[in-house]
């Protein structure tokens, strides 16, 4: 089994929605902001080399919007999902699964390309995994989270029938190598895929803890629908991480990689960081 990073554009988000209740005071030290407020973000995605399955976990935000969706967010940075694909020497029709880890436009605006005036599968030979409780939230959003499922995200993968849902059970097995746990804080039945090596086991985290910054409890993003059930997901997964030695894989921190957490007197905190090539 071989994992590969896939760096796809760089974007901005408000910097007091991503820290929650955190006191600008706080978090600006640890993220500076610009003059709008607005902290650059990665949208880190993950390939999977596992026998003869090539599987790609979460795919950005694409490239099929409107400029004036694409105002918001101040994609930048010199990467693309395509340009890390071929970096790694592979090609998008190689993808033989996609696994969403959720529906939000930042985590699968890749998965759909428009062709003309029609919407398509960008993976014309992949399997897309959901899961049908996800799926249903996604698809009858609630008014709070509605502007980010966007339908022509979301409704293609169905059309195109490559989708699959995975049932929704903790540790459930996708694959020889990676379980999937379920966590139900930032939106309903989101799944961080958890992926055993010789030597490690690392946890994609998704948006249960977006940067290294979001490690300690009580800093929990205001996009999330429960926050208290974010708190007590970190709390006990945390727990779980230093006691095993979870490697944990950041999508969406600008600068790191990867990291594994210690305790401390003041709870658990960042312990290493370094890139996913050092431990793969």
């Amino acid at each position: 089994m071989k994992l590969h990073v896939i760096d796809t554009e760089l974007f901005k988000l408000d910097g007091g929605a991503m820290y929650g209740v955190v006191p600008k005071v706080l978090w600006s030290k640890q993220h500076p902001p610009d003059e709008n407020n607005l902290c650059t973000w990665a949208m880190r995605c993950l390939l999977v080399e596992e026998g003869n399955r090539l599987i790609l976990i979460d795919t950005g935000i694409g490239d099929k919007q409107d400029e004036k969706f694409f105002s918001h967010y101040y994609l930048h940075g010199n990467d693309t999902l395509d340009s890390s694909l071929k970096k790694h020497g592979f090609h998008r029709d190689d993808i033989t699964d996609v696994l969403l880890t959720h529906l939000h436009f930042d985590h699968c605006g890749g998965c759909i390309v428009r062709q003309g005036d029609k919407l398509e599968p960008a993976f014309k030979n992949a399997t897309y995994w959901s899961n049908e409780q996800h799926w249903r939230w996604a698809t009858e959003p609630n008014p709070r989270e509605k502007a980010s499922f966007l339908k022509e995200n979301i409704l293609p993968i169905q059309q195109s029938g490559q989708l699959q849902f995975i049932e929704p059970e903790e540790g459930i097995s996708f694959s020889e190598n990676i379980s999937i746990r379920f966590v139900h804080g930032h939106t309903d039945a989101m799944m961080l895929p958890q992926i055993r090596t010789k030597e490690h086991t690392i946890v994609y985290m998704a948006d249960l803890l977006p940067s290294v910054h979001h490690i300690p409890l009580p800093w929990v993003m205001a996009y999330d629908m429960f926050p208290l059930t974010t708190l007590h997901e970190k709390e006990s997964f945390l727990k779980e991480a230093v006691e095993k030695d979870y490697c944990l894989f950041f999508e969406h921190d600008p600068a790191i990689e990867c990291a594994t957490v210690k305790m401390t007197d003041k709870g658990i905190r960042l312990a290493e960081t370094f890139p996913l090539h050092e431990i793969c």
